[in-house]
């Protein structure tokens, strides 16, 4: 699908209202709206429509947009020692560096430094846990995600079941190390250390 195929089925899709989802669960807003779409759904890590990648996103809800995982030799603390120094436990007791992290400490003193050149995450310690270029950063995400469509979704529940109105559609194309350092800057963008994950709000 092109991009002027895409925008001739979101219309429709748009202008339908509300539609039922197909699958339970955090996963559902987006596979459904593949599905209105007529996109197959596959494991292959590779954009959506050509260079573009789709993302939907459920409209005022808290849940973040994994954008793309991060390489785990930016570790300069073995993972290891900074669960037994900074971890907490999950609702099993299992101990993990369960945080989602910005420029502000976190309840174990976790937080991102952020520079023009590069991302450190520190605890007020003065221990260093990771550090990532936000040159390298860029040049990850243009690989990754060269175009975004970014769509957004009302939700209603009816019967137990969620309904999607995917109302709103953006392409966002285009950037650098400095779009990144101003976007983590603002916090748009953040660090889900356990899962190394960078995600979008």
């Amino acid at each position: 699908m092109d991009l002027n195929e895409f925008v001739e089925k979101f219309s429709i899709i748009r202008s339908s209202g509300f539609i039922p989802s197909k699958r339970k669960g955090p996963t559902g807003v987006g596979h459904t709206l593949e599905h209105a779409l007529g996109i197959t759904e596959n494991n292959i890590a590779s954009p959506d429509l050509g260079e573009i990648e789709l993302k939907a996103h459920r409209e005022r809800t808290s849940s973040l947009i994994t954008l793309f995982t991060f390489n785990r030799k930016a570790w300069k603390m073995p993972p290891l020692e900074a669960i037994r120094k900074y971890g907490s436990l999950d609702k099993d007791g299992r101990m993990g560096l369960y945080y989602t992290l910005s420029s502000r400490p976190n309840s174990a003193g976790l937080f991102v430094d952020i520079s023009p050149e590069q991302l450190t995450v520190r605890h007020v310690s003065g221990d260093i846990i990771a550090i990532w270029a936000l040159e390298n950063l860029a040049r990850r995400f243009s690989q990754k995600i060269p175009a975004l469509i970014f769509v957004n979704a009302f939700v209603e529940q009816r019967d137990d079941i969620e309904h999607f109105h995917y109302y709103r559609a953006r392409l966002l194309r285009g950037t650098g190390q400095s779009t990144l350092y101003h976007q983590f800057l603002a916090e748009n963008i953040v660090i889900d250390l356990w899962n190394n994950y960078f995600e979008f709000k």
